[in-house]
């Protein structure tokens, strides 16, 4: 497939470019500054999430649209994540019915923990934290809105961890993942395998889903 990675240069971002390319398809990454990028792709283009034209140009042509722009970790940085996705759709709305099928890495925020709260609303979750995952949430629920578009997003597990890929791992809709202690967690590595996998092999059309060991 011909796919354009949006965020190429983050952490997520990276992983996916890595698993896709490994896979065999035609990976084109977009960033802010190509000049400072140094991961792999088969091409570069500049490309601001935030600008529909910008969105609509880099689509073009393409079977995907993977968001990988997560508004890091500093302060204020989840005021990008809601803008982001209005402008992923208008932008994508501008190619009609050559609109390729966008999928988004969200946030592990809105899940629900086994209490049936969301996990936003744990003890440990930080104010940072909880900013960018309520960000996130208000662009889920937008997305949500969305019907003339194939749209999925992907919420990561609670810990999200630098590790080996291992290709394994157990999935869900709303629900928080965990292992029988409570543990929820995943590496990067296998995060980018299980949104390839959908990217491959779709059946979360129109919906969020999550995975974790």
């Amino acid at each position: 497939m011909q796919v354009a990675v949006i965020g190429a240069n983050g952490a997520i971002g990276r992983c996916v470019v890595t698993e896709a390319l490994a896979r065999g398809h035609r990976v084109t990454a977009v960033v802010r500054r190509p000049e400072e990028y140094q991961g792999l792709a088969i091409s570069v283009e500049r490309g601001d999430v935030l600008d529909p034209a910008d969105v609509a140009r880099v689509a073009a042509g393409r079977e995907a649209v993977v968001s990988a722009v997560g508004g890091g970790d500093g302060p204020g940085r989840g005021r990008l994540v809601e803008p982001a996705a209005h402008a992923l759709v208008a932008g994508l709305r501008r190619l009609a019915d050559a609109a390729p099928r966008l999928l988004v890495v969200g946030s592990a925020g809105s899940l629900l923990t086994a209490s049936g709260a969301p996990l936003w609303d744990d003890p440990s979750v930080t104010p940072r934290q909880f900013e960018l995952m309520r960000a996130h949430g208000r662009a889920l629920d937008y997305l949500r809105t969305v019907r003339d578009l194939d749209w999925t997003v992907l919420s990561p597990p609670q810990n999200l961890l630098p590790g080996e890929r291992t290709g394994a791992y157990r999935s869900a809709t709303d629900a928080l993942v965990t292992t029988p202690d409570g543990l929820s967690a995943l590496s990067l590595a296998d995060l980018a395998v299980a949104l390839v996998d959908e990217l491959e092999h779709p059946a979360h059309h129109g919906e969020r889903f999550t995975c974790a060991y």
